[in-house]
């Protein structure tokens, strides 16, 4: 079902500062930005190999990031699979008895399809799968 890791998705509350360490100290280069209005976040990707590190700020406390911020502190927010078709997926997954936090596909950074998976049943695990925009 998975084709790679596309990236780990970093709860921070300093965008700022979280840029500073992955670009100065990690260097890894910052290669987007982007306010996410519907999800709550402003995100920033940056590459490391093939994959990417996405720092995600709440634009508000009672967003989903803002939530976890306030209960779990900065860190790993979620593991994002790269999926050639996230509606096929969505659809093994829940065939596979996985909780849906998404029924649908929405629209993720840079235009990309996505959709996310409960930790419940992901291994305690907030998965989400990435269709990226190039893939039909």
């Amino acid at each position: 079902m998975f084709g790679r890791i596309d990236h780990i998705g970093l709860a921070v509350a300093d965008l700022e500062s979280a840029i500073e360490l992955h670009t100065r100290t990690y260097g890894m280069p910052l290669v987007h930005r982007e306010t996410i209005a519907e999800q709550g976040v402003e995100a920033v990707l940056l590459d490391v190999g093939e994959s990417h590190v996405e720092l995600l700020r709440p634009l508000s406390e009672d967003s989903p990031v803002g939530r976890f911020l306030a209960k779990k502190g900065p860190g790993l927010h979620h593991v994002a699979y790269q999926v050639d078709d996230v509606e096929a997926a969505l659809g093994a997954a829940r065939e596979a008895g996985m909780r849906l936090i998404d029924e649908t596909p929405r629209t993720g950074i840079r235009g990309t399809q996505v959709a996310f998976l409960h930790p419940a049943t992901a291994g305690g695990v907030l998965t989400e799968l990435v269709q990226p925009v190039e893939a039909h």
